[in-house]
């Protein structure tokens, strides 16, 4: 036939039925949910152990500023012969009081810091077990607790 390809450019390309032609491409409902089933699962797994290192950085942090107070209170006590009183607290070590003759400081370079969950250190003059102690009451805030929010204690 005038006019016609020949047969050779008529043939349909022999494609096995589970392969995708053009204008099928993509994902099926069900590829989605089994790859959202297996990042939740991977993410449930994780997750938990990523943020339990987030908790003992702060723990490590936290005991690592109370070491630098502490080193600081121990220089205002040798300085002036005596702990900053309770009223006082640890704003002593960066302001001088009132009756703090021999005060060298300041012995902090910037203010007093906050725990690794943000709240201001407590200063108990007596302490519970020593003369002075430099408190944080943990990730919950509260007296007391055990892991995570059990309170760190620095005695003097």
């Amino acid at each position: 036939m005038p006019g016609s390809l020949p047969r050779a450019y008529n043939v349909k390309p022999n494609y096995p039925k589970w392969t995708k032609r053009r204008g099928q491409q993509g994902f099926t409902l069900l590829e989605l949910l089994v790859v959202l089933l297996i990042i939740a699962l991977l993410a449930g797994y994780v997750g938990p152990k990523l943020f339990s290192q987030v908790d003992k950085a702060k723990v490590r942090s936290t005991e690592a500023q109370m070491k630098t107070l502490g080193d600081a209170v121990t220089q205002f006590r040798l300085d002036t012969g005596r702990y900053p009183s309770a009223d006082e607290g640890l704003d002593a070590l960066v302001k001088q009081p009132q009756n703090a003759d021999g005060w060298n400081g300041p012995y902090l370079a910037k203010a007093v810091p906050k725990d690794g969950w943000g709240r201001a250190y407590q200063w108990n003059v007596p302490g519970r077990d020593s003369e002075a102690e430099i408190v944080s009451l943990g990730k919950d805030g509260r007296v007391g607790g055990s892991g995570n929010d059990a309170d760190l204690v620095y005695g003097m």
